[in-house]
């Protein structure tokens, strides 16, 4: 239901996003974060899913430096390019190409009352450093990776922000999660949820970790949260 759109880049350039609209015609603004499979069938599905619940959402190509266009599945070639992809991923590049994004967003004439992020994976990374580093209103993280790394930026987030963690997830171990939230004790604005005997990416409905309840229960949370600031 979407198509893609050009972003002029901070630094320079332009790249692509995925874009669908609500029926409505406007809405929130919603930048829908990748996995490390690119702008992917899933992604663009997940985007299409947020126009339907009224945003306009848009998925930005977040590996357009690396090479534009990464559209990947789950073989076991594809996860292999995907880690490569992973591996000369720049995140202070990309957090600046989703700052490109909600303004590119924000300048839109059918995108009223707010911008808010989602991101899944590397995406629930990046969705946690989008609400430390830039103007959105208000973001979710789904199994984020890696994000006690940035435990420090925690301080920086003055927005609504949600955590969905799986108890069993491999690329966020129990460790891992405790110091972030560590990070964020006394912030009311962050909230925390953990979903146990679940693994990393339980909400991808073609991974073979998916659990409908867990997933059901995510979203739901997730809408009431935009919904609440958007």
């Amino acid at each position: 239901m979407g198509e893609y759109v050009s972003v002029t880049a901070r630094d320079g350039g332009t790249f692509q996003a995925y874009l669908a609209k609500p029926a409505s015609g406007s809405g929130p603004g919603m930048v829908v974060i990748q996995e490390i499979f690119g702008v992917s069938d899933y992604v663009r599905r997940t985007a299409d899913r947020y126009a339907r619940e009224g945003f306009v959402a848009m998925a930005p190509d977040l590996f357009w430096r690396i090479e534009p266009g990464i559209d990947l599945g789950y073989s076991p070639e594809e996860w292999q390019r995907a880690f490569q992809l992973f591996g000369q991923f720049d995140v202070d590049r990309g957090i600046e190409d989703i700052a490109a994004t909600i303004d590119a967003l924000r300048a839109r004439d059918d995108v009223s009352g707010g911008v808010g992020a989602v991101g899944f994976c590397l995406g629930g990374k990046l969705a946690y450093l989008t609400a430390a580093r830039t103007d959105v209103d208000v973001a979710v993280s789904y199994y984020g990776v890696g994000m006690d790394a940035h435990a420090d930026e925690a301080a920086n987030v003055t927005v609504p922000l949600m955590f969905h963690q799986a108890e069993l997830d491999e690329y966020a171990p129990a460790e891992s999660r405790a110091a972030l939230q560590a990070a964020f004790a006394g912030n009311d604005l962050a909230t925390f949820y953990l979903y146990p005997g679940q693994q990393h990416a339980f909400a991808r409905e073609e991974g073979e970790n998916y659990d409908q309840a867990s997933a059901d229960l995510a979203y739901q949370r997730t809408m009431e949260h935009f919904r609440a600031v958007l």
